[in-house]
């Protein structure tokens, strides 16, 4: 692990623009890239953020086909998505680009060009799928089959989402092509190939053994489990027979393009490039200095391609330095169900921004609070609710009001001057004083949620100190006492406002603006000061106004959620649904010799012992009869009386536990599988015939 780097470059895993931003991929990156960013910041540091739109590859094109648009339509609808919400979110990084731009395309032409002439590549004829009926090779997600390893139907060509193996699209059982359905067949095809099996010794060196012990467990095991597969290493194609991505600028190429895994992460040297023409800096050291740390925030599906892939490719590159860390978190699932952006179960960032407006920093708080940062974590509504009631306006928001408010009802908003602090106050102090070194710690070791729960600690702090003092019993009897209570408070509260910046931005904003902090750059309070000053908010400074930093969010707000949510599985539901064949042909005279009216229920109670029955009076026109229905579980016998219904009135009698039925109420089944009445859609007399 480097120590004392001179600068940093941060980068978080690019966005796919076949989609929004859902709250999966802020778990899992971007939340605690910004927060680490951010720190970073507060602690004078030289940092490069860098990310941008991952605009390749056949996720754009499947997109595209489904929508009936071009790659470009897509990748400019979602890039401008994407782009805004993470504005509005607050992830603050140093530049934001897209790899469909000139730059970019220029640098992975350039990076595979220079590999290219160096013979670091193998060129090889293969056999690929081929959909004879598209005219044209299959790339691996477009190709769908039965994993060979663990039988999961639905697995792609390049990876089994079931076992997590890494697939070729020609290792599935009985492959169909997902444009046309067709049964792919085999063709010859020309592509370059990185030989990983090359970097086998140097991977193992490098991170089995240089990385053992700074690497999360999650991440050093699946790379371990990579290398320690069974006959290693294998060459991994870099180009691809595609109609969308970038050139493979060599000659006898025509219509083959880089392949996205190469081109994507080529795609932070890119926009590292861009941020430095536009800052005028030097971009080189950001990737080529030994005294830079790279650090890259991914998800637990890019572990691979971070840790094994694009590391070979630096180093067969041979100009470039290799991360330093790459902290991936696991999956965060929703509601008890993994997050599908196809099935769209997922919670949206640029829809959770126009539902709660002004909460950015609840959804920061409820994602950090619960991050799967070694394991797969749960999302739920409810969990999210109670994080903020009960912690972010209990705790937090709680305490700075206190102080605010008292400060105002004593002192007209201006900051006391303390008199002689005993020993609870320097205690309180000397804490509040160690959280800078302890939430520190914790973040320079990627434990985001164990940093946040330290944040909140003294925000605790500050409320047992005023609940144990209660100043508002001793301000008429000790006032002088009091205006020492008060601002220990105050340098509690300004310690929040300066510590919380990289886990609640918009909070802290708004903190330091009510506590009168940072009115000049001069007057700056960094991480640092707030270990090391004896004052963080001076005597005499004039506090604004008490505003609400977090209010209660109610039931009605979390239940409309729930219910998005539930209407989103039933249009699932709805989609997945398989129909019923067809029954065999009838005459019409058989269908004539139904008799079926319209009735209306007039009566109704449970059969006795017997879960399922109700039985009926029902008013048919022709008399009113008995109808025993299977309905019980569905509908309670208050529910039904009064219900128009379609009855078949000439079946056969049946005696059921004992009580006759004369005819057959007409239901069926809505998507969730609930039994639902078929009913005329206008008001129609009983008897009337139904032909």
């Amino acid at each position: 692990m480097l120590q004392n780097p001179k600068r940093y470059t941060i980068t978080a895993a690019l966005p796919y623009t076949n989609g929004p931003i859902h709250i999966g991929h802020l778990a899992g990156v971007y939340v605690p890239s910004d927060i680490y960013s951010r720190y970073l910041r507060l602690q004078g540091k030289d940092v490069a953020f860098i990310c941008g739109s991952d605009e390749h590859g056949v996720a754009i094109s499947m997109k595209a086909k489904k929508e009936g648009i071009t790659p470009q339509q897509v990748i400019d609808k979602y890039d401008a998505i994407i782009r805004k919400s993470f504005v509005d979110f607050g992830i603050s990084f140093d530049n934001y680009s897209r790899t469909s731009s000139q730059i970019h395309h220029d640098t992975a032409s350039a990076f595979f060009r220079k590999l290219y002439d160096e013979g670091k590549f193998i060129e090889e004829v293969t056999e690929q799928l081929y959909d004879e009926k598209a005219g044209q090779f299959l790339a691996d997600r477009f190709v769908i089959g039965t994993c060979p390893k663990c039988g999961n139907p639905e697995a792609y060509g390049d990876q089994c989402e079931n076992c997590g193996s890494s697939l070729n699209a020609t290792d599935l059982i009985n492959p169909k092509s997902t444009i046309t359905g067709e049964t792919p067949v085999t063709k010859s095809t020309k592509h370059w190939f990185l030989p990983l099996d090359q970097y086998d010794a140097f991977l193992r060196e490098w991170i089995l053994v240089g990385h053992k012990n700074d690497w999360k467990p999650n991440v050093y095991g699946q790379v371990k489990s990579w290398l320690d597969e069974a006959g290693g290493l294998k060459p991994r194609a870099v180009t691809r027979d595609l109609d969308w991505g970038i050139d493979v600028p060599v000659e006898g190429a025509t219509g083959k393009k880089l392949y996205v895994w190469f081109d994507a992460p080529i795609g932070y040297i890119s926009s590292t490039k861009e941020w430095a023409q536009r800052e005028g800096k030097d971009w080189e050291p950001y990737w080529k200095s030994d005294d830079t740390k790279l650090v890259h925030f991914i998800g637990k599906d890019n572990i691979v391609f971070h840790c094994v892939i694009f590391p070979a490719m630096l180093k067969a590159e041979g100009s470039y330095i290799l991360p330093d860390n790459v902290p991936a978190n696991e999956f965060l699932n929703l509601e008890g169900n993994k997050l599908s952006t196809s099935k769209n179960w997922a919670v949206w960032l640029h829809e959770y921004l126009e539902e709660f407006p002004n909460q950015q920093d609840v959804l920061r708080y409820a994602l950090t609070s619960n991050a799967p940062e070694t394991k797969d974590n749960d999302f739920t509504w409810k969990d999210f609710q109670a994080r903020n009631n009960n912690e972010l306006v209990a705790v937090f928001g709680n305490f700075v009001n206190r102080v605010v408010v008292l400060t105002h009802k004593y002192y007209d908003g201006i900051v006391p001057t303390p008199n002689e602090l005993n020993d609870i106050d320097t205690k309180t102090l000397a804490e509040m004083r160690a959280y800078p070194a302890v939430i520190a710690s914790s973040i320079e070791r990627y434990r985001f949620r164990e940093a946040l729960n330290e944040l909140m600690n003294l925000a605790r702090l500050g409320n047992k100190y005023l609940a144990d003092e209660e100043p508002w019993k001793l301000v008429k009897e000790n006032p002088e006492r009091v205006k020492t209570q008060m601002w220990v408070a105050l340098q509690i509260a300004t310690a929040l406002s300066v510590l919380s910046e990289p886990f609640l931005p918009f909070t802290s904003e708004k903190l330091k603006r009510i506590l009168g902090v940072h009115p000049s750059p001069a007057e700056v309070i960094d991480w640092d000061e707030v270990a090391k000053a004896e004052t963080i908010l001076s005597p005499g400074t004039q506090i604004g106004q008490a505003e609400l930093l977090f209010t209660k969010i109610e039931d009605e707000q979390i239940q409309k959620q729930i219910d998005k949510l539930e209407a989103t599985k039933t249009a699932n539901k709805n989609q997945n649904k398989t129909v019923e064949p067809q029954k065999d042909l009838i005459q019409y005279d058989d269908f004539a010799k139904m008799d079926l009216r319209v009735g209306t229920i007039l009566e109704a109670e449970k059969m006795p012992k017997a879960n399922k029955l109700l039985i009926l009076k029902v008013d048919t026109g022709i008399d009113v009869r008995t109808i025993v229905s299977g309905i019980a579980e569905s509908f309670s016998p208050e529910e039904v009386i009064g219900k128009k219904v379609t009855v078949l009135v000439n079946l056969a009698p049946r005696n059921l536990r004992g009580t006759e039925s004369q005819g057959m109420i007409l239901m069926t089944n809505n998507a969730e599988g609930k039994l639902v009445f078929v009913n005329p859609d206008a008001e129609v007399s009983n008897g009337e015939t139904i032909n």
